[in-house]
C-alpha cells in the first residue's frame, strides 16, 4: 500500500508482521510443555509383583489399583472400597462381555487384595487379569 505525504513523495507502510515475538512465545510454551508432560502422567506408583507368565496387554480396559498404602483406585480416580461396585456399575455397560484389570502392590495383604476382588465380583464382571511384570533373566 503506497501513499504520497506532504513533500510529496511516495513511501510505503509497514505491512509485514513481525514475528519474533510470536517465535518467543511459541517457544516459551513449547518448554513449559516439555518440562510438564512427564509430570503429569506419573500415574499411581505401584510395584507389581514378578512371574514367569506375563501376557501383553493388547487392549485399553478399565483398571483397579491398590498401591501400598492399600488406597484403591479406578482409572487414575481414588475410590472408597465401599463404593467400588457402585461405580463399577455406573462405568461398565455390559458386566458379562467387560474384562477389567486389576493391579495391586506386592506388598498389599492378601485380605485387601480379596476385598476388592469380592466388590468386582459382586457387579457381575467374570473376566479378572491381574496385572504383572515378567522376571529378570539371571545374568550368566
Amino acid at each position: 500500500m503506497a501513499f504520497t505525504n506532504v513533500r510529496g513523495r511516495t513511501e510505503t507502510s509497514l505491512s509485514e508482521i513481525n514475528v519474533t515475538p510470536f517465535v518467543d512465545v511459541v517457544l516459551v510454551l513449547l518448554i513449559i510443555f516439555m518440562v510438564t508432560a512427564p509430570v503429569l502422567q506419573s500415574g499411581i506408583e505401584v510395584n507389581v509383583p514378578k512371574t514367569k507368565t506375563v501376557k501383553q496387554i493388547s487392549e485399553e480396559r478399565l483398571v483397579i489399583t491398590i498401591n501400598s498404602k492399600q488406597e484403591v483406585f479406578l482409572g487414575n480416580d481414588p475410590v472408597n472400597i465401599n463404593s467400588l461396585g457402585d461405580q463399577l456399575r455406573q462405568k461398565i455397560r455390559d458386566p458379562q462381555g467387560q474384562s477389567i484389570y486389576v493391579r495391586a502392590d506386592q506388598n498389599v495383604p492378601f485380605g485387601a487384595f480379596a476385598t476388592v476382588m469380592d466388590a468386582v465380583k459382586a457387579t457381575g464382571i467374570s473376566n479378572v487379569s491381574i496385572v504383572t511384570e515378567p522376571l529378570q533373566q539371571g545374568k550368566k
